[in-house]
């Protein structure tokens, strides 16, 4: 699946997104806290109008990137307004496609983490008759496959390990995304905010496919982008140049 991409060029102003939670506009706004205007729900960065576990990828992907290229995460806050799904597996998708986005650059330590997560994807997937779970399978099989010093550590550290499917979106879930994250972040490579970017935007068409919709571009109505970039503050679209 693509990742979303504003094809249609940056707007003339983003908002200045910056991190952490904030209580109002007027102390700043993060990806999340934007995306609760858009939606017209109370000023929040858990709103209800995108599934929970790419909210919590999309703030940590926002505190994450580097204050220099955290504007250009704004052109994708309209796509995720409305972008929820009841697919249990819905779940599972955003942590592999976390996981193997993070594998291959991360440090030993947090392949070893991502290698447990994807060894409790396979656990979760045993049995489900959904038509995505081949894909996903071989998915995980791949990215296991290219790291195997952490695949074989967490195949030993759980072989002892319950690794509990019913835990998996309460736990297993959140823990992933977070060391995903911060394993790109600190990775050693040339534009981690870039691949931190990239990842998002996956993301977001991939709960976007999973809801039965198609992947909107990632932008507002012009009246709607002018006004969440009063409410946080604006700066030239340059900042928000891919």
């Amino acid at each position: 699946m693509p990742m979303l991409r504003h094809d249609a060029g940056p707007p003339e102003l983003v908002p200045v997104l910056s991190a952490g939670k904030h209580r109002n506009p007027r102390k700043g706004a993060c990806f999340m806290e934007l995306a609760s205007y858009l939606a017209g729900e109370r000023w929040s960065d858990h709103p209800a109008c995108t599934h929970p576990l790419l909210a919590a990828l999309a703030r940590l992907v926002n505190d994450h990137t580097s204050d220099e290229a955290r504007g250009q995460l704004a052109p994708l806050v309209p796509s995720v307004v409305g972008v929820t799904s009841d697919d249990p597996l819905t779940d599972v998708a955003i942590t592999v496609r976390a996981a193997t986005s993070a594998l291959p650059i991360a440090a030993a330590g947090y392949q070893q983490v991502l290698a447990v997560a994807l060894l409790a994807v396979e656990r979760t997937l045993a049995g489900h008759g959904d038509p995505s779970v081949p894909a996903l399978a071989a998915t995980v099989d791949r990215a296991l496959a290219g790291v195997p010093a952490a695949a074989s550590w967490a195949r030993g550290f759980t072989s002892n390990v319950r690794l509990d499917p019913a835990g998996f979106r309460r736990h297993t879930a959140p823990s992933a995304i977070r060391f995903a994250v911060t394993g790109i972040a600190r990775a050693s490579v040339p534009d981690p905010d870039r691949v931190l970017r990239d990842l998002l935007g996956d993301a977001i068409a991939e709960v976007t496919r999973r809801a039965g919709g198609a992947a909107v571009p990632g932008r507002s109505p012009d009246h709607d982008w002018r006004a969440m970039c009063s409410v946080a503050g604006s700066r030239p679209s340059t900042a928000a140049t891919p």
